[in-house]
């Protein structure tokens, strides 16, 4: 019931992944008055969806802590109760993202030995994607965070990239390993030193996001943030001078004709749509927020990695690499962690 198209955008992108997983299905929460007349368009999906009803939303200017308190019976807490209850595989939502992380945190707790829960998306790269967190759930962490962070993005990139050892970079300042802050390289020094689901590539700069010259960057939800709205800022401005300089006169708009197809692709390898959903790591039970503003292509994206964790079994294989990662010594060690 969230986000700017609610159930316009649910119900269509639902519509979108069932095609390509037929096996899945579906349990909506929200109003049905509002969900039945959009669902009955699409036969298929309506086959295999269970509508849940409640007249009772979280809105989107709504306070994570006003939420907790009076969101018992609303949409966005069924959703995650179905979870937690083991109803369903997993929740992906458009409502307030503050009270889904909120709610999460409280009714599915996070997994056995993780400290705090991160947010990771997938940014587009001249190499490949680049899975990439936290953005925005921790703003001050330290260096065992960050290495648990390393084996939560490693597994997530296992299942949606298809690679056996993903590389894992540490976003800093520099390569140079006397760089950046305490808790930076103490993580280099964790990961250079255990065991865990994924090839510790070194640190990373803030070009190398969109280069993908390594399948997850780890960092904290502070410079995370600030990458993710700069990259978001860059994208808009790319598009708006594009779109400037293409009407700017009767030869451009004849040069953009003929090279259509070659626009369409390049549109493709860069809509947002096509990377939309940001993954709520270290929680015991999927769950996974969908952009506010996202139509039924985003929304699809961001179902379609709930299906790939689920099918991947995230959650068992997380809490068994980060219990490997908690039993090892290197780990355990005070120097580990540097100076």
């Amino acid at each position: 019931m969230g986000g700017d198209h609610g159930v316009d955008a649910v119900i269509p992108g639902a519509a979108q992944v069932l095609k390509k997983n037929p096996r899945t299905k579906f349990l909506i929460f929200g109003d049905e008055n509002k969900i039945r007349p959009v669902l009955s368009r699409f036969k298929a999906l309506e086959k295999v969806t269970t509508i849940h009803h409640t007249d009772k939303m979280i809105r989107d200017d709504d306070k994570p802590s006003a939420a907790l308190r009076s969101g018992k019976g609303s949409s966005m807490r069924l959703a995650i109760e179905a979870v937690q209850k083991g109803e369903a595989d997993a929740v992906v939502s458009g409502g307030n993202t503050g009270a889904l992380m909120a709610m999460a945190k409280i009714i599915l707790k996070t997994l056995p030995g993780i400290h705090r829960p991160a947010i990771a998306s997938i940014f587009p790269g001249i190499q490949g994607q680049t899975i990439m967190l936290d953005l925005g759930a921790n703003v001050l962490v330290d260096a065992e965070n960050l290495a648990q962070f390393a084996v939560l993005g490693a597994v997530f990139a296992k299942a949606h990239k298809k690679i056996s050892t993903p590389n894992v970079g540490l976003l800093n300042v520099g390569s140079e390993e006397t760089k950046g802050p305490d808790h930076v390289r103490g993580a280099a020094a964790i990961l250079s030193n255990v065991d865990f689901p994924g090839h510790y590539h070194g640190f990373v700069e803030g070009d190398d996001i969109t280069k993908g010259v390594v399948d997850v960057i780890v960092t904290d939800g502070y410079a995370g943030n600030i990458a993710l709205k700069a990259a978001e800022g860059v994208g808009k401005m790319t598009g708006h001078f594009f779109k400037q300089s293409v009407m700017s006169d009767p030869f451009s708009l004849l040069g953009s004709a003929l090279s259509f197809m070659a626009f369409r692709r390049f549109k493709k390898k860069v809509d947002p749509r096509v990377y939309n959903g940001g993954v709520f790591l270290g929680l015991n039970g999927i769950c996974i927020k969908s952009h506010g503003g996202s139509d039924a292509v985003g929304f699809a994206s961001a179902l379609t990695l709930a299906v790939e964790l689920v099918k991947h079994g995230y959650i068992k294989q997380v809490a068994h690499d980060i219990g490997h990662l908690m039993s090892q010594e290197t780990f355990l060690s005070e120097g580990a962690y540097g100076d």
